[in-house]
């Protein structure tokens, strides 16, 4: 596996590939990676010859107060997992190649209607910092395919319409969300959990498996179940921002004959932000 971080040498190593005919994967992280992140690579080199995984943390999708600087940073642990796997190429560019403009100056991708409920109400200008970030990356690397995980199932349901829209060349794969054995979700922000907020933390997932179960017993009350996965939370000792049922194709609210749902959460356990999601389909 090759570490580049120049922007000239990755495009020279991505000609290379060109020139044989190859397929090129991407799979976007912000590093601190774990296994999930690795499943991610293994989808990707199943669609495509070679993969480069970028490790980047973005500054543009940080809102103020949120956790940027104390984002957990192990590039060189990251380089050691990665080498056990099927990437190719570990791109890591800095701020400047990424935003050479800076990034007060920079142009923005910004997806409307998608972003501006469930995280993105949280989380003022989120998503636009994701869009943007992805948006360049993909120039960059120019992909094929582009690997994401569902664990942020608002999140690739973005990437895609901005794909669709730009109509950009990129195939978008997500892949299922990798768990601990107790059900959390894993994460590179469980870091910040202790040892008893870790012990409550799985009970984000079992509100949500709760909720499969109602909807697959045929329940479409969705704010009786919304509410009582809230107050079910709160009793755990998590803050819950958000319980919600959706349509899973585009986050809509859901008919009563919706025929594919999704249940997402988002909570507060200390000094992490959780979230997680189950998809039913009824």
């Amino acid at each position: 596996m090759k570490i580049i971080a120049d922007k000239h040498e990755l495009r020279e190593q991505l000609a290379e590939w060109r020139r044989e005919h190859e397929h090129i994967a991407i799979v976007p992280t912000m590093g601190n990676l774990h296994a999930g992140h690795v499943s991610l690579v293994d989808i990707a080199r199943e669609h495509a010859e070679r993969v480069v995984v970028t490790v980047f943390v973005n500054p543009t999708q940080f809102g103020a107060g949120e956790d940027f600087d104390s984002y957990p940073r192990t590039i060189d642990k990251d380089k050691r997992r990665l080498k056990k796997t099927p990437a190719d190429v570990l791109f890591v560019p800095g701020v400047e190649t990424v935003y050479p403009f800076g990034t007060e100056q920079a142009t923005r991708v910004v997806v409307p209607g998608l972003t501006e409920h469930l995280c993105g109400a949280f989380r003022p200008g989120h998503f636009d910092g994701v869009t943007t970030v992805v948006a360049r990356l993909f120039a960059l690397v120019q992909p094929d395919v582009a690997v994401f995980g569902q664990k942020d199932y608002q999140q690739q349901l973005v990437i895609r319409r901005m794909v669709d829209d730009l109509n950009l060349p990129i195939t978008i794969r997500t892949a299922p969300t990798v768990r601990e054995a107790d059900g959390l979700a894993m994460s590179s922000r469980n870091a910040y959990l202790d040892a008893a907020e870790r012990r409550c933390a799985p009970a984000l997932y079992e509100c949500l498996r709760n909720i499969k179960g109602q909807l697959l017993a045929g329940s479409r009350d969705f704010d009786v179940l919304e509410k009582s996965a809230a107050e079910a939370l709160a009793t755990a000792g998590l803050a819950p921002e958000y319980v919600a049922i959706r349509s899973a194709e585009d986050l809509a609210e859901p008919a009563p004959n919706c025929a594919k749902f999704v249940a997402l959460a988002a909570a507060r356990l200390g000094q992490a932000r959780l979230i997680d999601n189950v998809v039913v389909d009824a």
